[in-house]
């Protein structure tokens, strides 16, 4: 089922199509945001313009009292190769759409027309909400810190997600989506030369002690009811073959499906990290240099998702599903710790390539799916 036109859904793919040539990375969105105003202005929406320096938040007042609901799309794109072979692919090289965000933002545009149509159906504000940098866990802060949310008192967004069929809706109450915390580690030995280590404190060595122990967090201090994983994703040290360092460093990213979870696993690194430095002699330094916390959908709004995705696509269209969908990280995680609201996702194909890989493509035919779902959300908020 479809509420839009067929003009409605072309204009919807052809600047989808575009916007995938033209790739942008982390709040470097402008010749994005210039195309996502330009579109809504047609529609007659209020922008407010320069939020997380290239974010927008589009407002539709229809003069009658009621609810207010902020609907997110993301924008930026990732430094990736493209290797599609697509006749619209990325035009520039080194940068490229593999996450889908042009799709969000196309999918957003389209309901934000059909959404504009329906104005004198609804009561209430519709606040949208297009918003750069989720891919580094910093945009959704900063549209949060410039104040994209405030007035909003319900606030819905989506990603696709491939490896399930096309168009189907997934979505789950309670945690949905994993934390995400980056961790920079510098440990202080004493160098000396690799043939009289028992002269010097190695390091690489007690990097690597690290590294093994680390394992445990999960595997010994987190229940195994609880999601969680801890990888060393950098491991630095050393500049000659007959040299002991005096100091490495390592990056750990560590996921969580919960606060609570994310707390013992922030301890206990910390604590085996500490420990085994000081068992070998060294010096230990931990920063942590980013956080998205764990995506946790309020259970009413969730519940009106799946109404929706029900009334518009059928139940045999949707899932609810009983596990975390995926341990990725989203920043609109930092919306919901502010407003009650869902995040959901829409099937991308049981064939698509996955997230972040360069033969990744956004599939339009999900456009429609989408978009329905965010135009359905509003009728069934906005209506009461």
């Amino acid at each position: 089922m479809t509420i839009f036109s067929k003009e409605a859904i072309e204009e919807a793919t052809a600047i989808r199509r575009q916007l995938h040539s033209f790739p942008e990375l982390k709040f470097e969105e402008f010749a994005t945001s210039d195309l996502v105003a330009e579109t809504l202005q047609r529609y007659g929406y209020e922008l407010r313009r320069n939020v997380a320096g290239t974010g927008i938040v589009a407002t539709l007042d229809t003069g009658r009292a009621g609810t207010t609901i902020g609907l997110r799309a993301d924008m930026d794109a990732l430094p990736i190769q493209e290797e599609t072979g697509l006749a619209y692919a990325s035009t520039i090289d080194g940068k490229m759409h593999a996450c889908g965000h042009d799709g969000h933002t196309a999918t957003l545009l389209l309901a934000a027309g059909q959404l504009a149509q329906d104005h004198a159906k609804l009561n209430g504000k519709i606040k949208l909400l297009f918003q750069p940098a989720e891919e580094v866990g910093k945009g959704a802060a900063q549209m949060i810190a410039d104040g994209a949310l405030e007035g909003v008192e319900q606030v819905f967004g989506f990603h696709n997600r491939p490896g399930y069929a096309l168009g189907h809706i997934i979505t789950k109450a309670g945690p949905a989506m994993g934390g995400n915390t980056l961790y920079e580690v510098k440990i202080s030995g004493k160098g000396g030369h690799a043939s009289r280590p028992d002269l010097a404190i190695d390091p690489i060595f007690v990097g690597s002690a690290i590294i093994q122990s680390l394992q445990s967090v999960i595997s010994r201090r987190l229940s195994p009811l609880d999601a969680g994983v801890v990888t060393v994703t950098q491991f630095n040290g050393g500049s000659a073959g007959n040299i002991i360092p005096g100091d490495a460093s390592m990056v750990i990213n560590t996921r969580d499906g919960s606060p609570e979870a994310a707390a013992i696993i922030d301890a206990e690194l910390r604590k085996v990290i500490a420990n085994v430095c000081e068992a070998h002699g060294a010096q230990c330094e931990v920063n942590m240099t980013l956080r998205i916390p764990s995506l946790v959908n309020s259970v009413a709004e969730t519940e009106l998702v799946v109404e929706t995705a029900h009334e518009l696509f059928g139940k045999n269209n949707t899932s609810q599903m009983s596990q975390m969908p995926t341990m990725g990280a989203e920043d609109f995680a930092f919306y919901l710790e502010q407003r009650p609201g869902s995040f959901f996702f829409v099937g991308n194909g049981e064939d698509s390539a996955y997230l972040h890989h360069p033969l990744y493509n956004f599939r339009d035919e999900i456009l429609p799916v989408a978009a329905g779902m965010f135009v359905g959300i509003a009728h069934k908020t906005l209506t009461q």
